[in-house]
């Protein structure tokens, strides 16, 4: 299979091969290709996210989540069963 081009806007097209080949977008894949060449790829690694942990969330918003990952039958479920469901997605 040929290797895509990315074009010359993309400063590190083996990081962004790979990230396209995990399903990312292009935009995604490009932004962290960019970042990490202009940054290092460790920096940008140690970067994460910014999302708190689910513990800290309420009913409401664990089920909205749920909701926004497409999952069923989590209406009835409490907080600790919610958090497990979401964990195992």
């Amino acid at each position: 299979m040929p290797e895509r081009d990315p074009g010359p806007s993309i400063k590190d097209d083996e990081l962004y091969e790979k990230l396209r080949d995990e399903g990312n977008s292009k935009e995604k894949s490009a932004r962290i290709a960019n970042a990490a060449a202009a940054q290092g790829r460790s920096k940008i690694g140690e970067k994460g996210g910014e999302s708190g942990s689910y513990e800290d969330w309420t009913v409401d918003e664990l089920r909205s989540r749920a909701k926004e990952l497409g999952l069923h039958n989590y209406s009835d479920l409490n907080k600790d069963e919610l958090i497990d469901m979401l964990r195992e997605h």
